[in-house]
């Protein structure tokens, strides 16, 4: 799932750093991602997975790092 996020991340985030290099933990905002640029991000994971991120999930923390976006995907029914 990893590295799915952070080809996700490379091809639409529009980081300032390649997301290979970043920390599970390190804050996508702060590596240059955009509000609309973390739109793109989800779009794509909603489509890489087939899932949809419940209104609960659509919040600027969960899309704020790999790791929290990995917990959140981890929160869906991933069959």
């Amino acid at each position: 799932m990893d590295s799915t996020i952070r080809r996700v991340l490379r091809e639409h985030g529009r980081l300032s750093t390649d997301p290979g290099q970043l920390a599970a933990d390190a804050d996508l905002y702060q590596a240059g991602m955009t509000s609309h640029a973390s739109v793109n991000v989800m779009l794509a994971l909603e489509g890489e997975f087939d899932v949809e991120f419940p209104d609960h999930l659509l919040k600027r923390h969960v899309f704020g790092s790999i790791a929290s976006i990995e917990r959140a995907l981890g929160e869906l029914d991933l069959q």
